[in-house]
């Protein structure tokens, strides 16, 4: 009996979406690697100057300290959204209006726009006519974001925390739902206490889902821009000015297109090293 041909037509369903992504990803990459190892001085004239973009970029101080400004930053908002996501999802009701309640106010803060959630905040924040700024003043507490760098990542951290923690929320929950009810049934007869059902059970069974919502905040935290310029704009000083708001003075700012762009590739193989780092760790066990 021979062997049947596989069909092959399917390919052509996903071609759109592969000429759409080169044309929307590969080909500006490509741009962005010939403006990094260029020079320009206008009049559309362009001078090699092979990696000694790539070499300024490491070698400076600016871009080592936005870029530990960003790892904090993500490293600070994965150990808050994470732990609380699950916590929140965990005491969500599992049925009735309750639930119906609770997902709609998950959800209600991720359809808000960037720009919008950071204009929200703003005026919230502001320590004269802001509801949460004027508030903590009243308390007894010297808060000002606009002039304290404390202030200043006090106030981005709880809009990031505001704004994303129900991506989590919603993940665990649906990962939480997937589990059947023998399992529950198992730890009751066997008299297990809630933590030994959350260690044993509901942990295990989310370990995936975890893992895509670690992926999935790493990268958007890394990459945060909207939010925190229309913010903070960077400020007070540089206190907030992170990897991403850096790389946008450097290219809008102050116009230098060569060492923008050999910055941003820097930038994007560090958000793809730590993405796969975080994936590899997370899945070892897997493996084994």
């Amino acid at each position: 009996m021979s062997a049947r041909t596989p069909h092959q037509k399917a390919w052509w369903l996903v071609l759109p979406v592969v000429l759409l992504v080169a044309f929307n990803a590969v080909i500006p990459l490509m741009a962005v690697v010939n403006y990094s190892v260029q020079e320009t001085f206008g009049n559309n004239q362009f001078f090699f100057e092979g990696v000694r973009w790539f070499e300024e970029v490491m070698k400076s101080s600016r871009f080592r300290e936005a870029l530990q400004r960003q790892l904090l930053f993500t490293c600070l908002i994965l150990l808050i959204e994470v732990p609380l996501g699950v916590a929140i999802a965990l005491a969500m009701p599992r049925r009735g209006i309750g639930l119906s309640i609770c997902l709609v106010l998950m959800a209600m803060p991720l359809l808000i726009p960037y720009n919008v959630v950071g204009a929200m905040w703003n005026i919230l924040a502001l320590p004269d006519i802001g509801l949460m700024g004027r508030s903590l003043n009243a308390l007894g507490f010297d808060f000002n974001y606009t002039r304290q760098p404390l202030a200043a990542w006090i106030t981005l951290l709880a809009m990031d925390v505001w704004h994303w923690t129900s991506l989590v929320v919603l993940l665990t929950y649906a990962g939480l739902s997937a589990i059947p009810d023998a399992y529950y049934q198992a730890a009751r007869i066997d008299g297990a206490s809630r933590w030994a059902v959350f260690r044993h059970i509901q942990l295990p069974k989310l370990k995936h889902v975890l893992l895509i919502a670690v992926l999935l905040r790493f990268m958007d935290s890394f990459m945060i821009y909207t939010e925190a310029v229309v913010l903070t704009g960077g400020g007070p000083g540089n206190a907030t000015t992170l990897l991403s708001i850096d790389l946008v003075k450097i290219a809008l700012g102050q116009f230098d297109l060569g060492p923008a762009a050999a910055m941003s590739l820097i930038y994007f193989l560090i958000i793809l090293l730590l993405s796969w780092l975080f994936y590899t760790v997370m899945t070892r066990d897997e493996e084994r």
